[in-house]
Formats: structure tokens, sequence, C-alpha cells
């Protein structure tokens, strides 16, 4: 991985914590240029002052990547670079737990998720194809094994969003080609991270290490390997499509059964 990537310029979004904070870490003994973007400036100048102990050079850039103007902003600062950019790791996300019946009055749950999960990355990207098409360059998708499922209830807002960027960049994928660009995409289950903090039921719910996460992510930086999934999820895909039919049946009565623990019917 340092022979691969010595010298290049990597940017990472959603790097003040969690999975790409460990990404930042795992690439402090190269000589890369890192720009880390998130919302959280002090957390992103903490990581920076650790990594400049090592090899690794640090340009924190701090942005809602859900308004278009602070996007805007960070694009006009990635076409100045002198060096240009070798790689794009889209990790930045939102992810929201509700039932529809306590959505009615939250539009904004559904605005929110699509500004960050789908139009962010879109807009990042429309922008930064051409400076990744000059350095052959590389744009790793941080995406969720639910973009390969059959969707669950009370993730309507997530599955969306994320399903919607996963299909733009499956779609893109082959003009990114011949125009030298690599591509990964990265299927994660649960992961342990600030973000499903919120959903108490994952609290204690098995879940991946973001460090592990990280390692996966410094092999694909390498290998450019096209796809990753855990090995396990081709039998979640084959329930999926098996078991649709009476999952249909199902679903619906044990979401019942929930409500009626819940007391909403």
């Amino acid at each position: 991985m340092k022979d691969e990537l010595d010298g290049k310029t990597i940017l990472i979004t959603g790097a003040s914590s969690g999975i790409g904070k460990e990404v930042a870490y795992l690439l402090a003994n190269t000589t890369v240029h890192m720009i880390l973007v998130a919302r959280r400036e002090e957390n992103l100048n903490l990581i920076k002052e650790e990594i400049e102990k090592s090899s690794a050079q640090v340009t924190v850039f701090s942005a809602d990547l859900r308004s278009e103007k602070e996007v805007s902003d960070l694009l006009a600062f990635l076409h100045e670079l002198p060096e240009g950019l070798d790689v794009f790791i889209s990790n930045a996300g939102i992810s929201i737990n509700r039932p529809i019946a306590e959505s009615l009055d939250r539009y904004h749950d559904f605005t929110r998720t699509m500004a960050i999960n789908y139009f962010a990355p879109v807009q990042l990207l429309l922008s930064l194809i051409p400076l990744l098409a000059k350095k052959n360059g590389h744009i790793v998708n941080i995406s969720t094994i639910n973009a390969l499922l059959l969707p669950v209830p009370y993730w309507a807002a997530y599955q969306a969003s994320k399903t919607a960027f996963d299909t733009w960049f499956r779609s893109a994928e082959p003009e990114l080609k011949i125009n030298n660009i690599s591509t990964t995409s990265i299927y994660l289950p649960l992961v342990r991270t600030p973000m499903i903090e919120p959903t108490v039921a994952y609290r204690k719910a098995p879940a991946m290490s973001p460090v592990h996460v990280a390692e996966i992510i410094g092999g694909a930086l390498y290998s450019k390997r096209k796809v990753y999934k855990p090995w396990w999820l081709i039998f979640g895909q084959w329930a999926s499509v098996a078991f649709r039919a009476p999952l249909s049946f199902v679903i619906p009565r044990l979401l019942r059964v929930k409500e009626r623990e819940r007391g909403n019917v």
C-alpha cells in the first residue's frame, strides 16, 4: 500500500470519526497528502496534529456536505491543488432509523439523507472526474450491504439514499473505466461508528471494527479491487430473492406485533 500511494493526494469525506478517521490514521506512515473533510473542524485538527507526527501531510477542510455552497467551496479548493487529485474516498454519510408513521411531519429526514448520501458525492464527482482522469485516479465508495438486499422497514430514508448513489456509481463505472479511473464499491454490514449510536438496538449488536474496515479500504487502494462484500452476503442476497414473496407476508405480521408492543396499534 505504501509503495502504491506515496506522493499521492487523497480526499476523504466524513473524516472526523469512524471509518474516515481510521483510514487517515492507516495512511499516516505514507507520504500522501490527505485532504480531510467533515463538519467538525476541531476533530479534524486533532487528527491532523497526530498524523503529522508521522510522514503524511494533512489539509483540513471543514464543510457540511448537505450544503451545495460548501461543496462548491470545497471543489474550488480542490481544483486549485497544484498536484491534482489521485484518490477520492467517499465515506461521508448519515443514517436514520425511524418508522414512516413517525416521519409524516419529518420530510427533512429524507431531504437530508439524500443531500449527504446521494447529492453530495454526485456533485463532487461531476466536478472531480476530470481531475481524477488526469492522474489515472481511483474512487472508493463506502456503501452498505442494504443496497444489495431486500429493503427492510424503518430504514426507508437511509436505504433509499444509499441505494441511489450505489446505483449511480455502478452505472457510471464503465464510463469512468474508459477514462482510466478505477472504482471500488465496499459493501459493509453494521460498523461500530458514532453513526449507529442513536439506534439503541445496535449498541450491543455484533458490528465490524472501523479499524478492520480501514484495513479493507487500504487493501483496495493498492489492489484496485472492484468490489468488496462479506463472504456471507451471497446467502443474504439469495434469501432476498428466494423468500421475497413469503417475506412480504411475514414482515407485516411481525411489524404489527412490534407496533402493538410500542403502543402504536
